[in-house]
């Protein structure tokens, strides 16, 4: 959610901060602020609303120093308003804070500094954490943040800097990622490799309960009991060309069309269609558990969770194996029962959305096999499991998920065909997935030069306020991902359902000229969705439809018809998505709303 990125080095720290902060837009924010040391002492600039009315509010030659750290806050505790904005100062004013997280037990912590006479500004979780640092600062930083750290239950991502000790960064991390990223001469910290990678590709990553002592010169980490740890320096595998917009209007419109060429990145050297054999490396050492496996859970949340439900289908059709889709944050506070033979498999773009990894460890406690299928590398659900994929799709900076989500339903249909081929599926069987797989791509190109005609029907109806997605079978998690992505681009209400549901009430609904999206691709369950297509003409509905390339029966009965190409019904969604995405996108600009930034959401979601 929030950002944090901060600077020690030789140059000047206010651009560095700057920059950092607006490549941390996408993660969600309502106010943001800038801490830089100064001439002996802090200059703090904070600003309600976006980053550039921060920068107009920075004094370009007074706040001047080599020394810095800077936030987004997306409001957890207190209105976003300038007063709750990080960074928080202490009492004495001499200690700046930044945080990602919530402290759960800060108003017994406010109730414990008011009687030792200090008094909080703000109505915020944040700045009671550093006004218990100042209190505690005897003229050691790192000292002071571990004793308050001892104190405090949450969760946090934080750093902070003194003005009596001007040359040090401290930051810690407990539930909220946190990297150090490795300069010459300067080194910072950050939230989200974004921030930095402009500067630099080596880093650090935090772990849950560890201390960073940064300064220009280097690093120290600890445990919150003050025991050394070693930490290795990994390399990002981005680059700054791909969290750059590149020409597109949006970075979701850029990562659309970014789909084909990033299922290749996901495939490559997974998928030997002349030997039929699936090669996952994160899984070598755990295959012969995973054949053996008598039932999976996958957790997830929001568009990862839509991505499950395709692979529940998946593994139960191709595999035979029995399988469940949980939501990530009631399976965290159920008593999940967990036999032996249970394989838990945790879905998330980031790899640090909290319920996720909640439900992951609440799954590892109870003894199930922990997978994790994320994007991010280093991130903590990646470090936390038995064995995991990556997606290799790219950095994904719209808050809007699109090609994590084609990544994540490819990786399950490549764990899919894995299983299946060591448990009943056929060399033949395999091998035409794989071949139909392997041509995904080009296919999605041609999905792609849609987008003029999609354009033109959201024109017709981008005004209209109650929507419905309808799918079956594998395509039904596909109109509940189409419903989410109007919802959340473009604040259209929208409903996503199993198509046979509509007739259990929310037919009521269906008023003449509503837009009613159908997945109406040829498959097992055509002649049915055919019927529901009737159904909604018969009300009035317009009929908004995805469709097989030659499917004539569909153009007489719809509206509007998106063709996608013919391939295997368990891999249609990778097709058939892709028009649900470039609707809602043009939707969304047509109302005038932020595509890549939309209200009250966030990137990475690392709170409850």
């Amino acid at each position: 959610m929030c950002g944090i990125i901060g600077y020690v080095g030789t140059r000047q720290a206010q651009p560095i901060l700057i920059e950092g902060l607006k490549r941390l837009e996408y993660r969600g924010y309502d106010s943001a602020g800038i801490a830089v040391l100064k001439n002996g002492a802090l200059d703090i600039v904070r600003s309600q609303g976006r980053i550039s009315s921060l920068e107009a509010k920075v004094d370009w030659d007074d706040t001047r120093g080599t020394v810095g750290i800077g936030h987004t806050r997306w409001a957890t505790h207190g209105a976003p308003n300038e007063v709750n904005a990080h960074p928080h100062r202490d009492a004495s004013g001499k200690i700046a804070l930044i945080h990602n997280g919530i402290i759960e037990n800060h108003e017994t912590l406010r109730k414990y500094l008011e009687r030792q006479g200090i008094e909080c500004t703000s109505d915020t979780d944040t700045e009671v954490l550093t006004q218990l640092i100042g209190y505690l600062y005897k003229g050691d930083l790192e000292k002071a943040v571990r004793s308050a750290l001892n104190e405090v239950q949450g969760t946090y991502g934080i750093a902070v800097i003194s003005s009596d000790e001007p040359g040090l960064i401290v930051a810690a991390r407990q539930g909220s990622p946190l990297i150090i990223g490795i300069g010459k001469n300067e080194n910072f910290v950050a939230s989200d490799a974004a921030a930095i990678l402009a500067h630099t590709s080596q880093v650090i990553y935090l772990s849950d309960g560890e201390i960073a002592t940064v300064t220009q010169d280097g690093l120290r980490t600890t445990t919150l009991d003050a025991i050394p740890v070693t930490k290795d320096i990994e390399e990002i595998e981005w680059t700054l060309e791909e969290i750059e917009l590149g020409g597109y209007e949006h970075f979701m419109l850029k990562e659309i069309f970014e789909q084909p060429e990033a299922l290749r990145n996901c495939l490559r050297g997974r998928l030997n269609v002349r030997d039929g054999t699936i090669m996952l490396g994160g899984m070598t050492d755990i295959n012969r558990e995973l054949v053996r496996a008598k039932r999976i859970i996958i957790t997830a949340c929001g568009t990862a969770w839509h991505a499950a439900l395709i692979g529940e289908y998946f593994f139960e059709d191709v595999a035979s194996l029995p399988c469940e889709v949980e939501y990530a944050s009631e399976f965290r506070y159920r008593n999940p029962i967990i036999e032996n033979g249970t394989v838990v498999i945790a879905i998330s773009q980031s790899g640090e959305t909290i319920d996720t990894l909640a439900a992951l460890r609440e799954a590892r406690e109870k003894g199930a096999l922990a997978m994790g299928i994320v994007n991010v590398v280093g991130s903590t659900i990646s470090r936390e499991t038995d064995a995991g994929i990556y997606l290799h799709v790219g950095p994904e900076i719209g808050v809007a998920s699109t090609k994590a989500f084609i990544g994540q339903v490819a990786i399950l249909a490549l764990v899919g065909i894995f299983l299946g081929r060591r448990r009943h599926l056929s060399q033949p069987s395999a091998k035409h997935l794989m071949h139909a797989l392997e041509n995904i791509p080009a296919q999605m190109s041609r999905v792609l030069e849609l987008t003029d005609q999609i354009r033109t029907v959201a024109e017709k109806y981008y005004q209209r306020e109650n929507w419905l997605y309808l799918g079956r079978g594998y395509n039904y998690p596909v109109a509940l991902e189409g419903a989410l992505k109007i919802k959340e681009i473009s604040y259209i209400h929208a409903e996503g359902m199993p198509a046979a549901e509509m007739k259990h009430g929310p037919i009521a609904l269906i008023t003449d000229g509503m837009p009613v999206v159908f997945i109406a691709t040829q498959g097992s369950q055509y002649d049915k969705i055919i019927g529901n297509i009737n159904e909604v003409k018969t009300r009035g509905g317009d009929v908004i439809a995805v469709a097989t390339e030659g499917d004539e029966q569909v153009r007489k009965l719809c509206d509007h018809v998106f063709y996608v190409p013919d391939c295997p019904e368990p891999l249609q969604p990778l097709l058939t998505t892709i028009p649900l995405q470039l609707l809602a996108y043009h939707a969304a600009v047509l109302r005038g709303c932020n595509v890549d930034k939309p209200r009250n959401l966030a990137k990475s979601v690392t709170v409850e």
